[in-house]
């Protein structure tokens, strides 16, 4: 599915929506260009996630944490430069556990991410358009999307 939204508000309201409907376990992937969107989007989940924490883009530590109604492992693999990387950081525990995980530039670490994920490729049109295509795998993803196609 693709949406197009017009300007930041859109965007947010997306992923506090998102936020809501995530459950223990789940994994979401992001993907994008550079400016394209993934950490204004990854701030909205985290709010719908109950996170009152200031969520940041965690490119240098690879990982932050936060608690909200469940916990929140927000993942910015942009610096990984091998899988043994991932292996050092632990990620099976935090991608097979009972939070979610949220994870920037996931391309880059494709084999890794578990069977059922939800996939956000976000796409920058212009200053304040963005494209955004989910791509779920499985029912639960399914009926995440379904239900983001009324926002």
């Amino acid at each position: 599915m693709k949406i197009r939204s017009d300007d930041e508000k859109k965007t947010y309201n997306l992923g506090y929506k998102l936020g809501t409907l995530l459950r223990s376990g789940d994994v979401v992937c992001l993907t994008g260009d550079l400016g394209a969107g993934k950490t204004t989007l990854s701030k909205a989940i985290a709010k719908g996630l109950g996170v009152e924490d200031c969520v940041t883009s965690p490119t240098f530590t690879i990982i932050h944490e936060y608690e909200g109604r469940l916990s929140l492992y927000h993942f910015d693999v942009y610096r990984i430069s091998s899988i043994e990387d991932m292996e050092d950081l632990g990620y099976e525990e935090y991608f097979y556990g009972e939070g979610v995980c949220l994870i920037e530039w996931a391309s880059r670490i494709e084999e890794l991410i578990p069977k059922k994920h939800l996939w956000i490729h976000i796409k920058k049109i212009d200053e304040n358009t963005r494209e955004i295509e989910l791509k779920g795998s499985g029912e639960h993803f399914h009926r995440i999307i379904e239900e983001l196609k009324n926002i």
